[in-house]
């Protein structure tokens, strides 16, 4: 899920200083950072830039689309090549927003203060 904050440090002050969410991933050259849900895979994603929308991880961005186009959906934002994979965005037919990410490039990698340094492709593990 993508929330929305003011800056990265308030943010940050908040979701993981505040609520304990451990930090996953720091990019300010994007206005983006990423916190650990307990127990979970699942990603909250703070962001300068971008408003509140739910992400959800998909295998396959473009297979994702033409799973929710079929169902009724439609596409908002075509795929698009992201460093560590592809996004794109669809409404579902009661006019929701969601937002498609695949890791099909890699994961990004971090320095111990949470900062993307690099991103490790699928083909360097």
């Amino acid at each position: 899920m993508t929330i929305p904050v003011p800056d990265l440090d308030a943010g940050l002050r908040f979701y993981r200083d505040g609520l304990g969410h451990r930090l996953r991933w720091r990019n300010d050259a994007i206005g983006q950072a990423a916190l650990a849900m307990a127990d979970s895979e699942t990603e909250i994603v703070l962001s300068t830039e971008l408003g509140y929308e739910p992400d959800w991880l998909v295998a396959d961005v473009v297979q994702a689309v033409a799973v929710i186009v079929a169902a009724g959906g439609q596409v908002i934002s075509e795929a698009a090549d992201i460093p560590v994979g592809r996004v794109a965005v669809v409404l579902d037919p009661f006019g929701n927003t969601l937002v498609l990410v695949d890791l099909s490039k890699g994961l990004y990698v971090t320095d111990d203060a949470g900062n993307v340094t690099a991103v490790e492709r699928h083909d360097e593990r």
